[in-house]
């Protein structure tokens, strides 16, 4: 069989043979003379060649432990105005940190703990936005009699106070000068208003109507130049009487509230804004009317436009008009549309877009924004840092340099990382290492630092390095690889195997994983090979491989076909023997196997989302747990990953009545096993071990294979 993919170099198509390891210019155990490989050219080197490490854009203190230590003790003291904004720092480093599932917690402790609107809709739009995928969850929540608040529109309306918008004078007391009825001409048209309830509206109206102006005396004043067609006028009219707004066109609406700007009117003009922001139900709206609104002023009307565009997001990004919108908003502006929620609009805009496209023009412009809103030291390390990193990925080497520097300056010591690569990228490495050299002289010396001492350095250096990186912080993957690839180049397959099942022991990385791959096809293991790719493929269906150029599903039909096909049979003997020894990553291939052929999908993607929760991978144990829903054999199967998925979105009251109502149409290992699990989430008294370890022997009272009723008994 013959198969095809492009060539890194010329786009021209390579074709791949049936024996895998003729791919590679490898021999069983070590790696051929040859320089180049008759299929695309492609040589080990090529392969094996280990890209620098990524200049992380994340807030990364020197020390986690004090920097969280810090924000709960100050969580402890601080106004309740300053919590969402420690809760957004927390985020960031967790983020840091790579924890996925404390960063939204995070993030959700800000969303209920904003003191502000602004902040409600701001972190609120964020947790829509890191949940996409999950929409089912607030249907299943629904289907519990609950609501996902942090989904939910704001009602801007109802929420924001009107004040008090009195003149502060009694008009039984003043005597007016003119007529009690003042006539308005606009154009061919006479309008009527009550000359002390139209003076009331404002101060500037009542220094017109009964001031030392002319038109104090008037008993008819032109108005025909000041934007108001007649509708508008009556309507002021009939405002001024009964503090109301009459039923309008939003044209009309727009022209009362620019006479109220005029004029200084704050009671017509916070009228007409919550008229207005009524109707604001799409982008186009919201883009129409976010322009009137920050030009007047209107932060009601605002914070009604941007709810609809956050709540877009990431889609309304590729709209220029939208864009534009943020890109350029003035102080004044930014205040107008968020308070004093800038930094956490554009902490939220510039994650949206770094996700996307990290070296955009779009990216480039909200982090602009975000060094321009930050207020405080550690605001100003991380948005100078990322906007750094982005001028970085951009080769805007000139620009990302002061960047750094004053990154670094104010306290973010990892920003050192892109000094000491734009000092190397000038050719300089010696002075790239004295900076390192000077930062750990400092301070005890971190993982991170030897790691990138060791890109400056060669040979016998380099490994040391790289050795003490991984001495002082294990979860850095580039040491293993190189280590792994530099083996591979010197013939020693099997020791490269070692060293990249060092980490794969305790870290799943595709990219090491994709590695192994590579060492198994040398040694013409294909079993394993091929188990690998199928873990590879469960986390990222669309996986590309070998720098890109061909996709893992491509690579596993061909190792596929050099491997000896199992029956049904066969497989749930080896899904039992590689759970049984804590082979995740076994167990996951051969469920990626089963699940081409079995029937029973509901059960094997439930048994996935395990497994990938048990590896740390909680999108893809999510997507597991949507498709086992999808393919449930029962109404009881089908309420219990139900139950699970919102257990493990944080709701596990939700969770626990997902369980009794599936106990109530059949009781099951499983439901059971939920019940006793959300139950103990959601009740802190001494009583419930006891229920809780009841519900674990009704559990094995129920049939299930051995595997995971062990878990229990464990």
């Amino acid at each position: 069989m013959r198969k095809l993919f492009f060539s890194e170099s010329a786009c021209k198509e390579t074709k791949l043979h049936s024996a895998p390891h003729s791919w590679l210019p490898l021999d069983r155990g070590g790696l051929s003379k040859s320089a180049a490989h008759a299929s695309g050219g492609t040589s080990i080197e090529s392969l094996m060649k280990m890209p620098e490490p990524a200049v992380l854009p994340h807030f990364k203190p020197a020390d986690y432990v004090d920097i969280l230590a810090q924000i709960h003790e100050e969580l402890e003291s601080c106004p309740p105005d300053e919590r969402s904004c420690l809760f957004l720092l927390q985020f960031q480093v967790f983020r840091g940190l790579g924890e996925a599932k404390l960063s939204r917690r995070s993030l959700q402790s800000a969303w209920e703990k904003a003191s502000t609107i602004h902040e409600k809709l701001i972190f609120g739009a964020w947790l829509k936005y890191e949940k996409k995928g999950e929409e089912a969850i607030s249907d299943l929540l629904s289907s519990c009699g609950k609501c996902s608040q942090e989904f939910r529109l704001l009602d801007f309306v109802s929420q924001v106070s009107t004040g008090s918008h009195d003149m502060g004078y009694d008009e039984g007391s003043d005597e007016f000068r003119g007529s009690a009825v003042v006539h308005f001409r606009i154009r061919d048209d006479m309008i009527a208003c009550d000359r002390r309830k139209l003076a009331a509206l404002s101060t500037p109206l009542y220094a017109m109507l009964n001031g030392g102006f002319r038109e104090s005396y008037l008993e008819v004043i032109d108005m025909s130049r000041n934007g108001i067609s007649p509708i508008g006028m009556r309507a002021i009219s009939k405002f001024s009487l009964s503090g109301r707004l009459p039923y309008l066109s939003a044209d009309a609406i727009l022209e009362m509230l620019d006479f109220a700007n005029k004029f200084c009117c704050k009671g017509l003009k916070d009228a007409c804004e919550r008229k207005l922001a009524s109707f604001v139900s799409s982008r186009q709206d919201a883009i129409d009317f976010m322009e009137c609104a920050l030009e007047l002023g209107c932060s009601i009307l605002a914070a009604s436009c941007l709810q609809v565009l956050l709540n877009e997001l990431p889609e309304c990004l590729n709209d220029e008009q939208v864009v534009r919108i943020f890109s350029s908003a003035n102080k004044q502006q930014r205040l107008t549309m968020v308070g004093n929620a800038s930094f956490s609009l554009y902490c939220l805009l510039s994650e949206v877009s770094m996700s996307t496209n990290p070296t955009s023009d779009v990216t480039l412009s909200f982090l602009e924004k975000l060094v321009e809103s930050a207020s405080d030291s550690r605001q100003k390390q991380l948005a100078l840092h990322q906007l750094a990193c982005t001028r970085f990925l951009r080769k805007d080497y000139a620009e990302a340099e002061p960047l750094f520097s004053a990154a670094f300056s104010a306290g973010h010591l990892y920003s050192v990382v892109g000094l000491a690569r734009l000092t190397s990228l000038r050719g300089n490495k010696h002075f790239a290492l004295k900076l390192l050299d000077s930062v750990m002289s400092s301070r005890w010396p971190l993982g991170w630092m030897y790691q990138e001492r060791a890109l400056y350095l060669d040979g016998d250096s380099k490994l040391e390095n790289l050795n003490k990186a991984t001495e002082l912080d294990p979860t850095l993957t580039y040491p293993y690889m190189f280590r792994a690839a530099s083996l591979m180049k010197r013939q020693s397959v099997e020791a490269a195997l070692m060293e990249i099942n060092r980490i794969l022991g305790f870290k799943l990385v595709l990219e090491c994983l994709e590695l192994r791959f590579c060492c198994y096809l040398a040694l013409e293991d294909y079993r394993a090979a091929l188990c690998d790719v199928q873990a590879i493929l469960t986390l990222a269906p669309d996986y590309r491989m070998i720098g890109g150029r061909v996709a893992a599903k491509q690579l596993r039909m061909l190792v596929l076909e050099n491997v000896e096909q199992s029956t049904t049979a066969d497989c749930w003997m080896q899904l039992y023997d590689r759970w049984s020894s804590v082979d995740d990553i076994g167990s996951l291939s051969v469920i990626y196997q089963m699940l081409e052929s079995d029937t029973s999908k509901g059960v094997l993607y439930f048994r996935q989302s395990l497994l990938l929760l048990r590896l740390n991978c909680p999108e893809a144990a999510m997507r597991s747990l949507q498709l086992a829903r999808e393919h449930a054999a029962s109404d009881h199967e089908r309420l219990v990953y139900e139950g699970w998925i919102l257990y493990d979105t944080g709701h596990c009251e939700e969770g626990l009545q997902k369980a009794e109502a599936s106990i109530a149409i059949q009781r099951s290992f499983e439901a059971f096993f939920l019940k006793a699990y959300a139950l103990a989430d959601s009740s802190l008294e001494p009583s419930t071990s006891a229920t809780v370890v009841s519900l674990l022997e009704d559990a094995l009272r129920c049939p299930s294979d051995r595997l995971r009723k062990g878990q229990v008994r464990l």
